[in-house]
């Protein structure tokens, strides 16, 4: 068993061979965490349980994700696939861990494999998880637990070398981890070289690294998103730091502010779900996205200023001539290039941030990012 505060060091093993539980949250947006790893992972998915869509394959349900695992109903109709590792890939309000899911997660500790979940409810929190583990041997990894020597912000972050992109948007979970990743693809394909810096647990177990700020204490969520950048790699050209909540969401707007001030950002790309009107779960209403980014900009207007230079649409619920057309109507309104970057790739947001980084010169800067 591996102790709780082993952090984002576990994210360094082999890769694993996944069966993800999302029993019932397959085709939700709570099912983020099995999505984004479907989608981004490196790491091979052999099977999804999940009783709901029982015999179907992940691609029957949500093609996109472009994953063909075959979903059981059971841990141990997993176990015919010989996964090592049982992902829990739900990420609900509050990270509590679904009553249902307790068998599961008993059933795979039973039969020896690592279980990686990024819930705040942890599993070496839990007694009856841990005994369970300690006579298996199966590994228990708590993915959000941050390191234990988080410093506080002290401005280094303002002197870094790389051109630092940070995604904000209008409200939590509309895809501002997955637009920073395609647009990590489309710099690689323009030659330049970014790196993606994970700020959630979902993030971390894509790249393997990376600190789940909403986890850490508030006076250390500065701190945090300082040193990702501090500790990014020194031949990277952009960072592209994973976004999280929105400035104005009344549960999640600290941590959102942390990762502004921290992370030191010099360009922001403003992620919005065009099916949204109001910060889900709470009502408040989301301004129009000029206003919205005139906030942003008189937010950092007196410690760094960064500008918006792209907007990251989230279209999903359009289909194609609408969703061209909703992108046109925010480049008018706006003034700013706009795109979908999960559906129509990453390239034109990413030629405005190799712009901006072109435009705003940085000692120690490469001119690799201009590419």
């Amino acid at each position: 068993m591996i102790p709780a505060d082993a952090g984002v060091e576990l994210a360094r093993f082999s890769s694993r061979r996944y069966a993800i539980l999302t029993d019932g949250f397959l085709n939700d947006r709570h099912a983020k965490t099995a999505h984004g790893v479907m989608q981004y992972g490196r790491d091979e998915i052999v099977a999804v349980v999940d009783r709901a869509f029982e015999g179907k394959r992940v691609s029957d349900v949500l093609p996109h994700l472009g994953c063909r695992a075959p979903i059981v109903a059971d841990v141990g109709s997993a176990l015919h696939f010989t996964p090592t590792a049982l992902l829990v890939g739900v990420a609900p309000q509050g990270g509590a861990l679904p009553a249902e899911f307790r068998a599961h997660i008993l059933a795979a500790i039973d039969a020896g494999l690592e279980i990686v979940s990024g819930l705040h409810q942890l599993l070496n929190g839990d007694a009856e998880f841990v005994a369970r583990a300690a006579t298996s041997g199966a590994r228990l990894w708590d993915v959000r637990v941050p390191p234990t020597d988080i410093r506080l912000f002290s401005g280094a972050a303002l002197a870094s070398s790389h051109f630092i992109t940070l995604a904000v948007g209008t409200d939590c979970a509309i895809g501002k981890m997955s637009v920073m990743l395609e647009l990590g693809k489309a710099g690689r394909a323009a030659g330049a070289r970014p790196e993606f810096i994970a700020t959630g647990q979902t993030g971390i177990m894509i790249a393997g690294k990376g600190i789940a700020v909403d986890r850490v204490i508030s006076d250390f969520v500065t701190g945090a998103a300082e040193q990702l950048v501090l500790d990014a790699s020194p031949d990277a050209d952009v960072l592209l730091v994973e976004g999280q909540g929105s400035i104005i969401h009344p549960a999640y707007a600290p941590v959102t502010l942390g990762l502004l001030f921290g992370c030191a950002p010099d360009a922001l790309v403003m992620c919005h779900d065009c099916a949204r009107s109001a910060i889900s779960g709470y009502g408040v209403r989301i301004p129009d996205l000029a206003s919205f980014i005139r906030l942003h900009d008189a937010l950092l207007a007196d410690v760094k200023p960064a500008p918006v230079v792209a907007i990251a649409l989230n279209t999903s619920s359009l289909d194609e001539p609408a969703a061209r057309s909703a992108i046109s109507e925010v480049e008018s309104q706006t003034g700013l290039p706009a795109d979908d970057a999960v559906r129509f790739g990453g390239a034109k947001l990413w030629s405005a941030i190799a712009r901006a980084a072109a435009a705003t010169p940085k000692r120690g800067r490469s001119p690799a990012a201009a590419s």
